[in-house]
């Protein structure tokens, strides 16, 4: 699990403590006694006192550890029972963070980003939780409270979901908030001191992807007419980019179709509006969204074809008019 980061001295802790495996900024640290099959009087005598502790204050075995360089003050930013557990915390660092860190030239920004990077993630964990089990709404009816605080939408615009993430200005990664509506795609972050809103209306959308770039091994890239924006360190990329690709189908959709859009009943709902909508896919279908199929003037036009295949046709059109106009 995430630990919210706290500073440990690693020079006191060398004798409880074996690294396992150091890269750059982290390190991967396994507590002596466990694993190690009982060898050394140290092990034996480590392992059995935390045999012996309440389970309320008995230490996991295996810790990732945020390195300052230069000092000899780290900080605790997760925790295992198991190796497999740990190296999974330690595979996503990896991949989503070890190569963002050398775009920053200042040492003390990259701890700020990886302690706010870790504490986010611990937030997204906790409310995802809570969402699951259906227990405390209040998580998302605070989301729901930022999000129109940030963005003074009208109120007919419907929060669906939320993620921690980064998305990249330049070279610099800036960890803030993605919020996806009904309408718009959204980030917000202030870090350092500096505000980045973004406002993205899905109908702006031309491509969605997830592509990686030479900081980045997985990012969820969104193409407009004037720029292109890359998210990134998801705790859930897989979850995010389909819920972004069936709000983009949505409003295609839509667009096709040309007539009255109706709003989910389940959103209309003001107490349905404190619930995450995780399982977008599950819980909303898009199809619900759009007009019934047979009463679509583009259907009636084309009663043989699916709607996605009605979309292909109008999108390779598009297309080929971008090309037209380009030559």
């Amino acid at each position: 699990m995430w630990l919210k980061p706290e500073e440990v001295l690693l020079k006191n802790a060398l004798k409880l403590w074996v690294t396992q495996k150091s890269s750059g900024y982290f390190i991967l640290q396994r507590r002596r006694g466990h694993g190690d099959g009982g060898g050394r009087f140290t092990g034996r005598l480590v392992g059995a006192l935390d045999a012996v502790l309440d389970s309320n204050a008995r230490v996991a075995p295996f810790r990732i550890l945020l390195q300052v360089p230069g000092s000899q003050v780290y900080s605790a930013i997760a925790c295992g029972a198991t190796a497999e557990e740990i190296n999974q915390h330690w595979e996503w660092l990896e991949q989503n963070l070890l190569h963002t860190l050398s775009v920053f030239d200042n040492k003390e920004d990259i701890v700020n980003f990886v302690k706010g990077k870790v504490k986010a993630l611990i937030a997204e964990e906790t409310s995802s939780k809570l969402a699951e089990q259906e227990e405390d709404p209040e998580k998302f009816r605070e989301a729901l409270v930022k999000f129109e605080s940030r963005f003074n939408f009208p109120e007919a615009e419907k929060l669906i979901t939320y993620y921690s993430c980064c998305c990249w200005k330049g070279k610099v990664p800036r960890q803030g908030w993605l919020y996806l509506s009904i309408n718009h795609l959204c980030f917000y972050s202030f870090f350092l001191g500096k505000e980045l809103k973004l406002i993205i209306p899905w109908v702006e959308v031309q491509k969605l992807e997830r592509t990686s770039n030479v900081f980045m091994t997985d990012t969820v890239r969104v193409t407009t007419p004037n720029k292109e924006r890359d998210f990134s360190t998801f705790l859930d990329i897989a979850e995010a980019f389909r819920i972004m690709e069936q709000l983009a189908d949505v409003t295609l959709r839509r667009l096709l179709d040309n007539e009255i859009f109706e709003l989910d009943p389940g959103l209309q709902d003001p107490t349905q509006i404190t619930k995450r909508y995780r399982n977008f896919h599950n819980r909303v279908d898009p199809g619900r969204f759009l007009p019934s199929r047979h009463n679509s003037r583009r259907a009636r036009l084309y009663p043989d074809l699916t709607a996605d295949a009605i979309s292909s046709i109008h999108l390779c059109c598009a297309e080929m008019e971008n090309i037209l106009v380009g030559s």
